[in-house]
């Protein structure tokens, strides 16, 4: 539903000029009123006055007026052409979808494993992606991979995400950096041009090799890349490596900014469950786009509507009701 008291965005702005009209009239009204009260005073016999006059509301009168003006104001702007915006369905997309594989992953504060949920949940997304889209995987680790090039193939895809395994070193950057190179090797359409890209990247820790997330997102940016984040895990999570116990939780906080400069969208995970309904938070965004369409008719309607109320209005004035 448009509301109509919003101020859009309009196809032909110069036409708002028409709206300059609407003081003048005010004052015009005004002016009629404040003469109407001078020859009301000539007359003494406030009897007679009533009989020639009849019984109007004041109330009644300033609100045909007012709902007259308001008519007017939205006629004046569906004149300029207002334009909305609406979600519609991706006909075509490139998803490229970036799992952490890290050695942190095999921390069990996510039953029954960091990887092993995330592996489910990533399986989850892409079978409610259409099957227009292609995806490609890339896992980020301290020597992140494409596992598998942008394909329609959903069996491959899945075959590739099944058989991810922990690697040493978590590169943020540097797998961001690949999942860009994954975009460019998609196929083009039919018009030849490259399907809108997103990536969506779920990640259980902080950068601790290769190129900074920073530099890697300003360049998703500059690319109209938009990137989904999901900082996965608990803030009490840990893993025995080599007889220490080390704490791994996500850093939200560089989550949060790669999704900000990209002009994506951050979310937390921190059980199986919240991965999927993460997913399907991102899945919201990922499968829909925002396009812009006229809304004339709506401010159209508006119009009518306060056009019907001034004349009912205007009746009330008119008409003399029994005593």
């Amino acid at each position: 539903m448009i509301d109509l008291l919003a101020w859009p965005e309009f196809k032909s702005p110069v036409r708002l000029w028409v709206l300059v009209i609407l003081p003048v009239l005010v004052l015009a009204y005004l002016v009629l009123m404040r003469l109407r009260g001078r020859v009301s005073l000539r007359f003494t016999n406030t009897g007679v006055l009533g009989a020639v006059m009849g019984s109007q509301r004041r109330w009644t009168r300033h609100l045909a007026v007012a709902m007259s003006l308001c008519s007017l104001v939205a006629l004046g702007l569906a004149w300029a052409q207002p334009l909305g915006t609406e979600k519609v369905p991706r006909q075509r997309a490139t998803v490229v979808m970036v799992v952490d594989t890290s050695l942190s992953m095999q921390a069990k504060d996510v039953e029954p494993d960091r990887l092993t949920a995330a592996k489910q949940g990533a399986k989850t997304f892409i079978e409610g992606l259409p099957d227009s889209y292609n995806v490609a995987l890339v896992a980020l680790n301290g020597q992140p991979s494409i596992k598998m090039p942008p394909s329609t193939d959903r069996g491959a895809l899945e075959r590739a995400l099944m058989g991810l395994e922990l690697e040493d070193g978590t590169a943020i950057g540097d797998s961001l950096t690949l999942a860009l190179k994954a975009v460019e090797q998609a196929p083009v359409g039919k018009d030849e041009e490259p399907a809108p890209a997103l990536i969506v990247m779920l990640s259980d820790g902080a950068n601790t090799v290769g190129e900074g997330p920073d530099a890697a997102a300003r360049t998703a940016k500059q690319a109209k890349i938009p990137v989904f984040t999901i900082a996965y895990g608990t803030q009490n999570g840990y893993v025995d490596i080599d007889g220490t116990r080390e704490n791994v939780a996500p850093d939200v906080a560089t989550m949060k900014e790669v999704a900000k400069t990209t002009g994506g969208r951050s979310v937390t995970a921190d059980t199986a469950d919240s991965l999927v309904d993460a997913y399907k938070e991102i899945g919201s965004s990922v499968g829909y786009e925002e396009i812009r369409k006229p809304i004339t008719a709506q401010y159209a309607f508006g119009a009518l509507g306060f056009a019907i109320v001034a004349a009912l209005g205007a009746v009330m004035m008119a008409a003399r009701w029994p005593r």
